[in-house]
């Protein structure tokens, strides 16, 4: 299958996490499972596509995570840039279970918990700086 294909595969299926943590307060447990669940079959992807990707041709020259150059040569293929989006997906969804998770006990309420998804969902590190925050002017 195509990495671009793969792209679209991916990209829908997370979605069924999110669309889990955000009915959460429905059954919070089977939100954060059903959310865990694809996170690890994200990560099982992610693997693969690891797998598939060090036994092709090999990283060009001078790829590595030592330098910016480094890192954009590490992500140059589109198969590598792939496995790229599934990490940020897989750990994206899995603070979103998270901040629902503890939610309860941080006394969050739920309506101030979509909107910490959604920016976890759009840019990772901004939905849970906006969770921690929430998180701690409730204390």
């Amino acid at each position: 299958m195509s990495p671009d294909r793969l792209f679209e595969l991916f990209s829908s299926f997370v979605l069924l996490g999110w669309l889990a943590l955000v009915a959460a307060p429905l059954r919070r447990g089977l939100a954060v499972g059903i959310a865990r669940w694809v996170v690890a079959i994200l990560c099982g992807a992610y693997l693969a596509l690891l797998v598939a990707g060090l036994a092709g041709p090999g990283l060009p020259a001078g790829a590595g995570f030592d330098t910016l150059a480094g890192v954009r040569l590490l992500l140059s293929t589109p198969e590598a840039l792939l496995a790229g989006w599934v990490h940020y997906l897989a750990f994206d969804l899995f603070v979103g279970s998270w901040q629902v998770a503890d939610a309860p006990t941080a006394r969050v309420p739920h309506w101030l918990l979509i909107p910490c998804l959604a920016l976890t969902f759009l840019a990772g590190p901004v939905g849970l700086l906006l969770y921690l925050v929430i998180k701690a002017a409730r204390r």
